[in-house]
């Protein structure tokens, strides 16, 4: 089996990506083709991301980019320059004026996580269709309000949780629901990598000329810039920007986890952990372990546990951002590389393997979804409790102690100032309304 690594898949989708836009090939766009048959695309954060994303659409007939949108003036320029210059595509500072730009039918927020809900409930508010980055929030409050404002406006809201459109994890998840691994007692997940030796400490400093500071804080608390902050993933460790593994890479697991075993929110959370690998300025634990508790289902009668951990100081398992669901009959591990199912010892039979290639099937579900109508798999919803999932070890870490959580009121039961964590407050004059 051929097996690869996140660094390796992000690397490899990274330069090509790369290869692509220097090359400056556009969407495939038959000139005879009608509105309703072509999806013009505007993208809201023209970094590293948003390429790796394209790549992919660019995979696929029926779409073009018509306008970018960033607050980096050197990225900006770069995006309007590879997919076809001022004459095709609109160059955009503010993100408002991108979303009102009567050439482009549907969005790409591809922005840092504090960013990703303003726009995606000003591109409902506006009758267009997003394609969101994952985490879906910065916090559990906002990723409720983007959920209401794809429904208010009945609008196709896409989470970036790519796996979901991946042949082997939708196999994975039906030999899960089909009983085959028996009762599920225990889910296990990881992130693991070796990130030596850390980021360092540079001091807070002015931004770059091309980039406009104040407008990338924007609803966020206001901090001073550190490149830490911005350049190279940083932003996933800064509280401006992110929640760390936990919520960066953790998303992706549980969107799988909670689909697989059918629920949709703990009832309760113990996060622990430090920066026990690195003495950097990152804001959240570089070495993070988190236990979640789940009431019964059809696939755990009793209940089951959930163990996370993120590790950033030693990565020792090839599989290094995986989970594995322990059944009474089998286990069953799963990651980007494929599955493997391996009976219990009391049983008879042999391991079982398979694996799917990335592909741009994620992005064919989102074109597919605009044209029909109808939610896709990766709908805002599921993406909201994918995410909270996250956001509530991180609740407890800041806390300093388990939490008991009510998902229908979506409110830390009894314990007001660990329920404080749930929202971030914007900063003025920002405003989250639907």
């Amino acid at each position: 089996m051929h097996r690869t690594s996140r660094r390796q898949f992000l690397q490899t989708s990274s330069v090509a990506a790369a290869t692509t836009l220097a090359a400056g090939k556009l969407f495939a766009a038959d000139a005879t083709s009608s509105p309703n048959e072509m999806v013009n695309l505007g993208v809201i954060g023209c970094g590293a991301r948003a390429g790796q994303v394209l790549k992919h659409f660019q995979e696929l007939p029926g779409n073009r980019v018509t306008a970018v949108c960033d607050v980096n003036s050197t990225h900006r320029e770069k995006f309007q320059k590879a997919f076809g210059g001022p004459d095709k595509v609109a160059a955009y500072h503010d993100f408002r004026e991108l979303i009102d730009d009567k050439n482009v039918d549907a969005v790409l927020v591809a922005t840092q996580a504090h960013w990703h809900v303003l726009p995606t409930v000003r591109a409902c508010q506006a009758g267009k269709d997003v394609y969101v980055e994952k985490p879906l929030a910065n916090s559990i409050h906002e990723g409720r309000v983007a959920v209401e404002a794809a429904r208010k406006y009945n609008r196709i809201v896409q989470i970036g949780t790519q796996q979901r459109s991946w042949e082997h994890y939708q196999r994975a998840v039906e030999i899960i629901q089909s009983g085959r691994l028996g009762q599920i007692s225990e889910v296990k997940i990881w992130d693991y990598e070796n990130r030596f030796p850390g980021r360092g400490n540079p001091p807070d400093c002015a931004p770059p000329e091309e980039l406009d500071w104040e407008f990338y804080v924007g609803p966020a608390p206001w901090r001073d810039y550190n490149p830490n902050c911005y350049y190279n993933y940083g932003y996933d460790w800064f509280r401006l920007s992110g929640g760390g593994h936990t919520v960066a890479w953790g998303v992706h697991h549980f969107d799988i986890m909670q689909w697989a075993m059918g629920v949709k929110w703990p009832k309760s959370v113990v996060g622990m952990g430090n920066m026990h690998a690195f003495g950097d300025n990152r804001e959240w634990p570089d070495t993070f372990n988190g236990i979640l508790e789940y009431g019964p289902c059809p696939m755990a009668e009793r209940g089951f546990s959930v163990q996370y951990t993120c590790r950033m100081g030693a990565r020792r398992d090839f599989r290094a951002h995986c989970k594995c669901f322990f059944g009474s009959e089998a286990s069953l591990i799963l990651d980007r590389s494929g599955y493997t199912i391996t009976p219990e010892p009391r049983k008879k039979g042999e391991e079982e393997s398979y694996r799917s290639p990335s592909d741009a099937s994620h992005q064919q579900a989102f074109l597919n979804a605009i044209r029909d109508r109808k939610q896709p798999a990766a709908d805002v919803e599921n993406g909201h409790y994918s995410t909270n999932a996250c956001h509530l070890m991180n609740v407890s870490w800041l806390a300093g102690r388990r939490i008991e959580w009510d998902g229908e009121k979506e409110q830390v039961v009894g314990d007001p100032e660990a329920n404080a964590f749930v929202d971030k407050p914007y900063r003025a004059p920002w405003k989250l309304e639907v």
